[in-house]
């Protein structure tokens, strides 16, 4: 008869492809976001950012005339690429004889611990755009078409804005928003509930509450043909992705399982982000009473 050991039932590299899987369902906002790989396998730490301005309409040349050039003009912001770990230690006896699945547990454990981690830091990105609206009433169709109109865009790109939880409640109540259930051959993406002002609406806790308003980040989905070679609003630059190690620490019969991520998360593109603050509740009317 075969004896299990604990090394046959603890495999990082299994564990780490599971923990993966894991992680892409259970991030907000992070799919909205380039993942880019370049830096595998290159050494150093800092990477630095190109943003362009754009280099203004095109001009009427007259027939035998040479064109003025213009000057492409960058800017640049530098990211540190950083480490996101957490760990867990499992006795043997946890493992061999513990209630339910321990290590199927570990694995969920793990994989939400780092998704949430790299979803922060991707909310956290977004809160540093510098392109702003704000108004004192509730989340709303009317103000969130104000808070589009911030991009001054002549073609209408498909736009995803992150609400509280809080707010869901007032955005039902709105005539304008759709229901998710209500759309006909579209295809769901990631924490979609709904649909207002061509934007879709996508809840998260990770919606800071600053001042009395909730700062919801509306954010430029590149799909359009117009839109597709531009730069994405967040980048997420990826140094080594998901790793899983254990170590016996046999005196004691337990093992100790971590996992880290090597990344950074950066916002790449500001003019495709708007943060629309809108106030967390309704102004009182007051009695009216003398």
């Amino acid at each position: 008869m075969a004896t299990t050991k604990i090394s046959d039932l603890v495999n990082p590299k299994v564990m780490a492809d599971m923990i993966s899987a894991k992680i892409e369902k259970k991030i907000v906002v992070a799919p909205f976001a380039k993942v880019d790989d370049t830096l595998t396998g290159v050494a150093g730490d800092t990477i630095v950012v190109p943003q362009y301005s754009y280099i203004g309409d095109a001009d009427d040349v007259a027939e035998g005339v040479a064109v003025g050039t213009t000057k492409l003009v960058t800017t640049t912001t530098e990211a540190t690429i950083k480490k996101a770990m957490k760990a867990v230690e499992l006795s043997d006896e946890a493992i061999l004889s513990g209630y339910g699945n321990p290590i199927g547990e570990t694995n969920n454990q793990l994989a939400m611990a780092i998704a949430a981690k790299v979803d922060n830091d991707a909310m956290d990105a977004l809160q540093t755009a510098s392109l702003e609206y704000e108004t004192d009433d509730i989340i709303s169709y009317d103000g969130i078409i104000d808070a589009i109109d911030v991009f001054s865009e002549e073609s209408n790109c498909r736009k995803v804005i992150f609400v509280h939880p809080s707010q869901l409640t007032q955005l039902r109540h709105d005539e304008d928003f759709i229901s998710r259930e209500k759309y006909l051959g579209d295809v769901a993406i990631t924490g979609e509930i709904g649909m207002i002002a061509n934007t879709v609406v996508v809840p998260s806790k990770k919606v800071p509450l600053v001042d009395g308003h909730y700062v919801c980040p509306i954010v430029k989905i590149s799909e359009d043909k117009e839109c597709e070679d531009e730069t994405p609003a967040l980048t997420i630059y990826l140094k080594r992705d998901t790793n899983v190690e254990t170590e016996r620490q046999s005196l004691k019969r337990v093992t100790d399982i971590s996992v880290d991520k090597f990344y950074t998360v950066v916002l790449s593109n500001e003019g495709k982000v708007v943060l629309a603050k809108f106030a967390a509740e309704a102004a009182s009317s007051g009695s009216g009473q003398e």
